[in-house]
């Protein structure tokens, strides 16, 4: 006995419909290896930050200002890093969206004093001029730091946003993601 449902009605030309399918299969896997790198990315740099803020100390206390205006450029920096050396939009969330969760996870401390939003409104205000960006960038840092105009805060601002850009740089390149 037949029934209609055991019947199935080929297209047309039913070779395309599944080329068509392969493809589109394909595309979703290189989407997910994609999302999986960005998420990788961003546990990459914040394990970078993390190290570098633990191990970055002052000899007394009246510096305290700078290591958090420090740990704010770096974790701006990271960022726009993942804005510039991703792809896409949704690749530079998914590696922002890590890069906060495995701070939250593994050094509360510090991911509560590197996201400040106010500070960051300023490194924003810098970054997007876009014109001589580093020295801007520095010359926030030093405003951050209570040095506004003191060159050597700049320079050292300028220097700390130029290292970590690179960091971002290039794990996004060993992952494949720029």
């Amino acid at each position: 006995m037949n029934f209609d449902s055991d019947i199935k009605i080929v297209g047309d030309k039913p070779s395309v419909d599944v080329r068509r399918n392969k493809l589109l299969e394909k595309e979703d896997a290189i989407k997910e290896n994609e999302r999986s790198a960005a998420k990788y990315l961003g546990i990459n740099v914040a394990q970078i930050f993390s190290k570098d803020a633990t191990n970055f100390k002052y000899e007394d206390d009246g510096d305290y200002e700078m290591i958090i205006a420090r740990r704010l450029l770096i974790s701006f920096t990271a960022t726009v890093g993942f804005e510039r050396y991703c792809a896409d939009d949704t690749d530079a969330g998914i590696a922002q969206k890590a890069f906060i969760d495995y701070l939250k996870d593994n050094n509360p401390e510090i991911y509560r004093t590197s996201s400040d939003t106010g500070a960051f409104s300023f490194y924003y205000l810098a970054y997007r001029r876009g014109i001589d960006v580093e020295r801007r960038i520095g010359q926030t840092f030093a405003m951050l730091c209570s040095h506004d105009g003191d060159n050597v805060y700049q320079e050292l601002g300028e220097a700390l946003y130029c290292w970590f850009s690179s960091v971002v740089k290039e794990q996004a390149e060993k992952l494949g993601l720029n």
